[in-house]
């Protein structure tokens, strides 16, 4: 498995980079750059899974594009440099996986990847933004023996049983399994290992709804000891180091949350961690909001702030249907979905603390706002204004997982037909979807290009399964 490549950040007229690799050689081989040779390192072993090596490097960056290029086993890699200051390329994914389909055939299961990696070679990307559910880690009730077992336990005995060595060995191999056959796949590998990625994970990368369930489940220990193991595996695997160790850039070194934020010249790019502090009262704990407010800080003289939300911000009003279904039994994975959104009822004080954090930073600062968003497995494009300030909400997903019933989009396009006043001088507008007409969702699989100027302003473009074109829409710069 690998390379998989990272983005540590750009300083010193230099391009950082992190390269993963699997093997299970005693000693790996260095990684020659156009400059000398690299070590690679050896991560600790994982939950007895050994093997990982990594290597870090930077490339020079200057005042025009460039080509540069790493050597990993005899093969060369080549990477594309933005010009420092200059136009930013990005491609951004989300819900590379499914629930229950299994895609018999790799190549309809990643047609979308095939896509991207045509129009990387076309034109090639900068850095690839994951955000979230790359890994459906949904199946461990199913098949792993130990853990479907608990499940049938009672409500009671569930919350008393001890998390046990079968479960912990059960659970590393799955995640172990899991990663390396999804990073491994023909359609991803050359991606991977030639546009530099940032990764956020979202709940299937531990499992369906996690942070939404009750307090009394998520603090049990079957709970926690998956928690634990997954948080693991997705710092290895995702971010390319140990869930206690991870490189600058990220708001906690230490691992207790993986936001992250990267200032590439003009362009800003923030992450907030939606998961490793949720629950059914909270999206992000007090920690995650002080990483936010400091981040938002060291992004002042961005033209463009990219803010990658693993669930949308900007979304149709769907309080009144968790409401209903709160009363109806059998309804956990549905209810779970919507207690998952920032607009959910729970939520509401939390998610206008957010929309005010960014309307004063664009405000303060005369940056264009952005978000970028998936999860709802539609295209769309939504906006919410404050006076004369306006925050647009690219979604993109999935590119991989299917699009919901045509019944169900229809019932969530009339919802999202009208503007909806969500605080006193703030609308929210989910705007009719770029080529389709007055519809507000695009059903098919896709993701999303963009390109941020120097003066920030930025180009968009869904790239969606069965259409010839992509779905163009533009954002302008600010005058400052």
């Amino acid at each position: 498995m690998g390379p998989i490549l990272y983005f540590r950040g750009c300083r010193d007229r230099r391009w950082h980079l992190s390269a993963l690799v699997a093997a299970e050689e005693a000693a790996a081989p260095p990684l020659p750059t156009e400059g000398e040779g690299v070590a690679p390192q050896r991560l600790p072993p994982l939950a007895g899974h050994n093997g990982f090596w990594r290597y870090d490097f930077s490339l020079p960056q200057d005042e025009a594009e460039s080509d540069a290029a790493y050597e990993l086993a005899g093969q060369r890699w080549r990477v594309r440099v933005p010009a420092i200051g200059g136009a930013l390329r990005l491609a951004y994914t989300s819900c590379n996986g499914v629930e229950e389909i299994t895609f018999k055939d790799p190549r309809v299961r990643n047609e979308r990847w095939c896509n991207l990696a045509a129009e990387h070679e076309r034109r090639p990307f900068h850095l690839l933004i994951q955000g979230g559910d790359q890994l459906y880690a949904d199946s461990i009730w199913t098949v792993i023996p130990s853990l479907a077992e608990w499940r049938r336990l009672s409500w009671r005995r569930r919350l008393r049983a001890p998390f046990t060595p079968a479960m912990a060995k059960g659970l590393a191999d799955y995640y172990d399994t899991r990663y390396r056959w999804l990073w491994s796949q023909r359609e991803l590998r050359p991606l991977l290992a030639t546009i530099p990625s940032l990764m956020m994970w979202d709940d299937h990368d531990i499992f369906d709804n996690w942070g939404s369930y009750e307090a009394e489940l998520q603090a049990c220990p079957v709970f926690q000891g998956i928690w634990s193991i997954a948080r693991e595996h997705f710092a290895i695997f995702q971010l390319g180091a140990r869930a206690d160790d991870l490189p600058p850039g990220f708001g906690d070194r230490g691992g207790a949350r993986f936001d992250w934020a990267f200032r590439i010249g003009p362009t800003g790019i923030v992450a907030p961690d939606l998961r490793s502090e949720r629950t059914r009262r909270q999206v992000m704990g007090e920690a995650g909001w002080r990483f936010l407010n400091a981040a938002l800080e060291e992004m002042g003289e961005c033209r463009h702030l990219l803010f990658v939300s693993t669930v949308p911000v900007v979304h149709a009003y769907l309080s009144p249907v968790e409401h209903i279904l709160r009363a109806l039994p059998g309804r956990q994975n549905l209810l779970g979905d919507l207690r998952d959104q920032w607009r959910s009822f729970r939520h509401r004080e939390e998610w206008l603390r957010l929309l005010r954090l960014l309307f004063d930073f664009s405000t303060r600062t005369r940056a264009q706002v952005t978000v970028l968003s998936g999860e709802i497995h539609l295209g769309a494009l939504g906006r919410i204004d404050h006076g004369a300030v306006a925050i647009h909400q690219l979604t993109a997903s999935g590119v991989v997982n299917v699009p919901p019933p045509a019944l169900a989009t229809v019932a969530l396009d009339l919802i999202s037909r009208r503007p909806s006043a969500v605080a006193p001088g703030v609308t929210l507008r989910m705007l009719p979807f770029p080529g389709l007409g007055r519809r507000r969702y695009l059903r098919a699989r896709n993701w999303l290009s963009l390109e941020v100027a120097a003066d920030g302003g930025l180009d968009a473009a869904w790239h969606a399964e069965g259409q010839p074109e992509p779905f163009r829409y533009a954002i302008p710069a600010l005058d400052r």
